[in-house]
């Protein structure tokens, strides 16, 4: 089957082109010139609509093995799809823990049949507990793991941290880092400042994450290797990571989208669906990500997907579990960031930016996506099982259309 789509402008780190046809038939999406309408079997009017490589979520979550009832495998790939995804990142904190070749294949194997590509971030410690190591050697040469950490848990044992580095050398594996001091975040549930004194909750001060980053940032002097620091979101962290990379480290960098929108300052109604970690910021923070975002400092935006049930979010914001969804949300992130940043720039940051940091070959795909279209987060909409979002129930505007992945069109319906 054809199936031409008239008026779509093609989007990417050079611009907006002008509207063009392309036709999708027999697996291939090309450009067509002076198209027939009566040539093919569909024609679909994408005016208005945007065209673009294919969306890459570095930094995703799920449930299954363990807690397939706040996200499994299944609901995960729908997700992903309906939001524009075709290949995401999974990070290892499952029940067990993804730590072994076993614990990568039944994933893998499960999520074959699944359009998106899953991707696993291997653990690195056993059960991610900072301390012994797992078999990292085994996972990438068995089942070609070549993104390692420990998921939502900080890596905060030095030696360890560096044996990493020098193990991951062995085949140019690179090290995704969720930087923060455990102990000087100990028992806090949002950003130190003003906020959180009017309110009497305990804070997670910047320094947490500053002094975890810029001890890092040695301990890559010294060991050599590669790493990524996921989900920064202080001003000296993009600093620190600004001037490591002037200094030629191998060093790269992202930011979850929803970070560049809120502030400590939205949680003056304690509402659990905000507490996130690391925690919103100061302004002053917000718009040091901006800033890095605009100068190359951070190269990737990520959903920072974490799903979590009603038990574990509908409590006293102190009890609450860190955490909110952020796939299908994401489009509507970009449209309210799009004035600020433009398209050219946003979408760079979800394909050739994080392409540029996965040591891995991608199969080649498209997402289409109307950035005007308008619909409604609710039960019948969301793909995910869990619903921990501050948008749910709310009426967003960007919509995927159509997604395509490994030679299959498919249509987005929410």
């Amino acid at each position: 089957m054809s199936i031409l789509f008239r008026g779509l402008r093609n989007v990417n780190s050079n611009g907006l082109s002008k509207p063009k046809d392309y036709v999708f038939e027999k697996g291939e999406f090309t450009l067509v010139a002076n198209s027939n309408s009566s040539e093919f079997n569909k024609e679909v009017n994408a005016s208005g609509w945007l065209l673009s490589a294919g969306w890459i979520d570095l930094r995703c979550s799920m449930g299954e093995p363990g807690h397939e009832y706040k996200e499994s495998i299944e609901s995960l790939a729908d997700s992903l799809v309906a939001s524009g995804f075709s290949a995401a990142v999974i990070l290892p904190n499952t029940d067990p823990v993804i730590q072994s070749k076993g614990d990568v294949d039944f994933v893998l194997n499960r999520a074959k049949r699944y359009t998106p590509e899953f991707l696993i971030q291997g653990a690195v410690t056993k059960n991610t507990d900072g301390e012994n190591l797992t078999e990292i050697l085994d996972m990438h040469h068995q089942s070609g793991v070549s993104v390692f950490g420990e998921g939502i848990m900080p890596l905060s044992n030095g030696d360890r941290y560096m044996k990493i580095l020098q193990y991951l050398q062995k085949f140019n594996g690179v090290l995704f880092d969720h930087a923060y001091d455990p102990l000087l975040a100990i028992f806090g549930h949002m950003h130190e400042g003003e906020n959180s004194t009017m309110l009497g909750v305990k804070g997670i001060p910047n320094l947490a994450e500053d002094v975890a980053i810029q001890r890092n940032l040695e301990i890559l002097r010294y060991a050599g290797g590669r790493v990524h620091f996921q989900t920064i979101n202080t001003a000296k962290g993009v600093d620190l990571i600004r001037q490591a990379k002037s200094e030629g480290l191998n060093v790269t960098a992202d930011v979850s989208i929803y970070q560049l929108l809120f502030s400590d300052g939205d949680l003056m109604d304690f509402d659990p669906n905000l507490k996130v970690l690391p925690p919103f910021r100061g302004e002053s923070d917000r718009i040091a990500l901006l800033e890095g975002i605009k100068d190359g400092t951070i190269d990737a935006l990520v959903s920072n997907h974490q799903p979590e049930d009603r038990d574990s979010k509908f409590m006293e914001f102190d009890l609450a579990n860190f955490g909110m969804v952020g796939l299908q949300t994401f489009l509507p992130a970009l449209v309210l960031l799009e004035k600020e940043l433009g398209w050219d720039l946003l979408i760079e940051k979800i394909t050739s930016g994080p392409e540029s940091i996965l040591p891995h070959n991608l199969t080649k795909s498209w997402t289409i996506f109307d950035p005007e279209a308008e619909w409604t987060y609710n039960e019948k909409s969301n793909k995910s099982l869990s619903s921990n979002s501050p948008w749910y129930g709310n009426e967003l505007k960007g919509q995927v259309k159509y997604v395509i992945q490994k030679g299959q069109l498919i249509e987005v319906n929410v």
